[in-house]
């Protein structure tokens, strides 16, 4: 497989990844940011890829352990590496395997970044990787959702990043588990509908929905908004909801 080096956090972080396929954009990074995680716990990366949203994590927070699990042996392989390459290694674990399976639960807290098309409805790209990442296998939204919250410990959190067209099916799911559940529509400008979004729920919380106000990711030029720039350039957090 050829892979190519690319750097993430404002040359904070170098990724490698494969130079064909998928490749991660921004939304992991964004996922990353929304993570109340503080020194000293946990946290678990569902479909972890090359490690891109668990590395942006550890490097943002001081003393965070990160796990990933990915069906992609390749990839776990990469995400080692980036590890490694990013003196993580004493923070970051990665392992193959399906979440299906995966019985770890310890976690503080849970990310996840899923292939965002539903298989009877996509269009499947010929590169495998691709098409692992784009579009569900045998585990659909509802598995990588009963999985992220069997995995997180009570007063965890749970956190994703979908399309936004899919975001009452993602509610849907999360209320079955958990509570206090915020969403944050992501704008590719401010009068623009909302492409992506954000939810987050708390594992044992009392049941609450909130909507918090869009977060637009471009200005009308198309350079990013100075919010999403301290996000992607400088390692700032993206909150959900206001510090305990």
């Amino acid at each position: 497989m050829e892979t190519s080096t690319d750097r993430v956090l404002g040359n904070r972080l170098q990724l490698m990844q494969p130079r064909d396929g998928y490749r991660a954009a921004i939304d992991p990074v964004l996922l990353a940011a929304a993570v109340p995680a503080k020194s000293g716990e946990r946290v678990l990366d569902l479909g972890c890829g090359v490690g891109t949203a668990a590395l942006c994590l550890a490097g943002r927070v001081a003393g965070v352990a990160v796990h990933g699990i990915d069906l992609q042996p390749a990839l776990v392989a990469l995400a080692v590496r980036n590890a490694a390459a990013n003196g993580l290694a004493d923070r970051a674990s990665f392992e193959s395997g399906d979440l299906l399976g995966f019985k770890d639960r310890a976690f503080d807290h849970v990310l996840a970044n899923p292939p965002y098309l539903a298989r009877a409805t996509a269009s499947i790209s010929p590169n495998p990787i691709k098409a692992m990442a784009n579009v569900e296998g045998d585990a659909k939204l509802t598995d990588w959702v009963a999985c992220a919250i069997a995995a997180a410990k009570d007063g965890g959190s749970v956190t994703f990043i979908h399309r936004a067209d899919r975001a009452p099916e993602l509610r849907a799911c999360m209320m079955l588990g958990l509570g206090s559940l915020h969403l944050l529509p992501l704008l590719p400008r401010a009068d623009a509908a909302a492409k992506r979004i954000l939810l987050q729920g708390i594992k044992g919380a009392p049941a609450g929905f909130q909507e918090c106000a869009p977060w637009p990711l471009h200005e009308a030029d198309g350079t990013f908004t100075a919010a999403t720039q301290a996000i992607l350039r400088d390692a700032a957090a993206l909150p959900l909801r206001a510090p305990a």
